[in-house]
């Protein structure tokens, strides 16, 4: 056309500028627009919107906004899509000023923004955390007669996420739905996310539901988030039933079932965790190392070692090599049924597997030798480790201290103190609080708190376990007022009580035979919200029960079962105790029973008990049938349960070894 001097008209320039775009690239139609002011063809701003447009598609946002600043320069004036793209622009590059200076100006030139281009300013203005301008903007398109889009609504929810008010997003969200929006994937997937990063699992579980129940899914990552957040809040079952509810969607990966399992093993619900095991082959989601190493440590922690070791054993036929973590893990279950020999072996295993042991893994091994009692083997193994490589921390020899207090082997300990401070390794608050401990034990509390007074003067400030080892040591023996003060000082530090520390307290209270200030210290412990565990019910139903007090022991006891806590077979003795001094022995006969139900042993104390009141009420059938009765348990009698059925007199005391406290 050109060359035979027919000049194209602007229609014609701006279907070729918008072909360019499309067919070619935004830079080849940026060169055509040059080439055409180039030769002083007429522009306007249809070219200018095209190009631009262009620009912005291909992400190219600082040229789209250079040719809208070069628009006056040629004479042209934008019009309402021109300046819609530059503001949405400026917005891509966050430069929410600019944007809201060309906003006015597209306002002054006559032009009524778009929806799109108020939802962009918006967005901008939340992103930099700038609400109250946000909120602003949006009331001026409310002003305009238009109705707030599930765009706009989402988006200042997000604001209010971002600024970590996540109430006020779920009022702009039941705001919204009362007045019939309807929330799509990203509204819910913003307050999801804003939920349970606030520590809201609850609500966040709640949403979850809500967006099933309208025919939208979470993608796996919010999933997973609100599976995560309904853990750490202790909501395991809200998780569970979520996960059963939401596992024929394709949703839970992977991820979702480590996550899960992880939690289980480390509460030691190994049959829920098993489950789930069982549930994820038969989805077919292939387990990974992780899921391995959770499962393994589910089983050493509850003691069944044949079933992690076996599990270990098929790790490299679904293709996964044990790792550090895995070899450690084995090793402290190993360490925990005492089978010291067993984990020290797998060493071999991971040098022929090319697995390199750590610092954790070395420090486990040293640990367990000490928990084994076999603490004299330690300088041994730890030259080998430090040949290998090994460089021994404040960890290792807390161990190695730690083990020698246990055996009540304080000169040992203290030599290896004065070795740990020669290489230059500072002792640690564990250092000291493992010394308090054992002085604490060997009823040195004199020796315990001077060396308090010593680790003050190190500028090193005691921990709730060093507190622990003195107030345990002042009731043990029978210093309460002392143990009352370290309490005082305790809270001065700043450190709160925890259940271990008030269960001194109410053992100390019923050794001497105070139990209405052990009972004042457990209804403390209901009112600060302390978890309540077996050994402070014990305790209590103990010092009831040999007060005379039964019935409140059995009341004890009745709530114990209802809170969940599991008794021992210490428990049922001290029941059993209580029961036969005050003459029920077919009440404690009936214990029996529910420690079979419970899947708990009886001991030979228990049957001894029995035997003794039965042989005092002159019921010698029972008596035998007991002793029958223990033999087909495989519980061994002893000395005293023949005395009793030889002499057929039952023992003078209350029971036949009087316990002052079997707990």
């Amino acid at each position: 056309m050109e060359a035979r001097g027919v000049i194209p008209d602007a229609k014609s320039r701006t279907d070729l500028l918008g072909v360019t775009a499309r067919s070619a690239s935004a830079a080849r139609a940026l060169a055509l627009l040059a080439e055409m002011r180039g030769k002083g063809h007429p522009l306007d701003a249809w070219m200018f919107d095209v190009v631009m447009r262009a620009c912005f598609k291909e992400g190219m946002y600082c040229d789209a906004v250079r040719l809208f600043d070069e628009m006056p320069g040629s004479e042209i004036e934008p019009d309402q899509r021109v300046y819609s793209v530059a503001i949405v622009a400026l917005c891509k590059l966050r430069d929410a000023n600019r944007a809201l200076l060309v906003l006015r100006r597209m306002q002054d030139a006559g032009f009524v923004p778009w929806d799109f281009t108020y939802n962009s300013v918006v967005d901008v203005l939340v992103k930099e955390g700038r609400m109250e301008e946000a909120l602003h903007i949006k009331d001026e398109l409310l002003a305009t007669g238009k109705k707030m889009s599930v765009v706009l609504a989402t988006t200042l929810m997000h604001g209010y996420c971002l600024q970590r008010e996540v109430r006020k997003a779920l009022d702009i969200f039941e705001e919204t739905t009362r007045d019939g929006l309807v929330p799509n994937n990203i509204t819910y997937t913003v307050l999801i996310r804003g939920c349970t990063e606030e520590g809201m699992p609850e609500k966040a579980y709640e949403l979850c539901r809500q967006m099933r129940d309208h025919g939208l899914l979470p993608s796996a990552y919010e999933f997973n988030m609100v599976i995560k957040g309904l853990l750490n809040d202790k909501w395991w079952k809200d998780a569970v039933n979520l996960f059963e509810e939401m596992s024929d969607s394709g949703i839970p990966d992977v991820f979702t079932y480590n996550i899960l399992i992880h939690w289980l093993c480390q509460h030691r619900k190994l049959r829920e965790a098993l489950n789930l095991w069982e549930k994820m082959n038969q989805t077919g989601v292939e387990p990974s190392m992780v899921t391995y190493n959770s499962l393994l440590l589910c089983y050493c922690v509850n003691g069944c070692m044949d079933e992690a070791m076996k599990l270990y054993t098929e790790m490299p036929e679904k293709g996964l090599t044990p790792n550090v973590v895995t070899y450690t893990t084995l090793m402290k279950g190993h360490i925990n049924k005492a089978a010291f020999d067993k984990a020290y072996a797998l060493l071999d295993d991971m040098k022929q597997n090319g697995v390199s042991c750590n610092d954790y893994t070395y420090n486990t091994l040293i640990n367990g030798l000490c928990m084994v009692g076999r603490v004299c083997e330690v300088g041994e193994m730890l030259k080998r480790f430090e040949s290998e490589g090994f460089v021994p921390t404040a960890m290792t020899y807390n161990s190695i201290i730690n083990g020698f207090i246990k055996g009540g082997m304080m000169g040992s300990a203290f030599v290896i103190y004065q070795q740990m401070c020669e290489k230059g390794i500072p002792p640690n608050i564990i250092t000291y609080t493992s010394f308090i401990h054992g002085y604490c034990k060997t009823s040195c509390c004199d020796l315990a708190l001077k060396l308090l007074n010593g680790v003050r003067c190190k500028g090193l400030r005691p921990d709730i376990a060093a507190y622990n080892s003195l107030i345990n040591g002042f009731c043990q023996e029978g210093n309460m007022s002392y143990a009352l003060q370290f309490l005082v000082f305790m809270l001065k530090d700043g450190l709160l009580p925890n259940i271990s520390i008030y269960n001194s307290f109410i053992t100390g209270y019923k050794n001497l035979k105070m139990m209405e200030e052990a009972l004042r210290f457990y209804e403390k412990i209901i009112k600060e919200g302390i978890a309540i565990d077996t050994a402070t019910y014990t305790t209590l139903i103990d010092g009831f029960s040999k007060e005379g007090n039964v019935t409140f022991a059995l009341k004890l006891y009745s709530e114990m079962m209802a809170k969940g806590n599991i008794p021992d077979h210490i428990t049922f003795t001290a029941l059993t105790h209580g029961l036969c001094r005050s003459g029920d022995v077919d009440g404690a006969r009936k214990l029996l029973d529910e420690m079979n139900r419970l899947d708990i042993r009886p001991n030979v104390l228990i049957y001894n008990m029995l035997i003794n009141g039965y042989i005092r009420d002159g019921k010698l059938q029972e008596a035998f049938q007991l002793h029958d009765d223990m033999l087909e348990r495989g519980i061994m009698p002893d000395d005293t349960t023949y005395d009793i059925l030889v002499s057929m007199k039952s023992l003078k005391s209350d029971s036949p070894i009087d316990v002052e406290n079997p707990t």
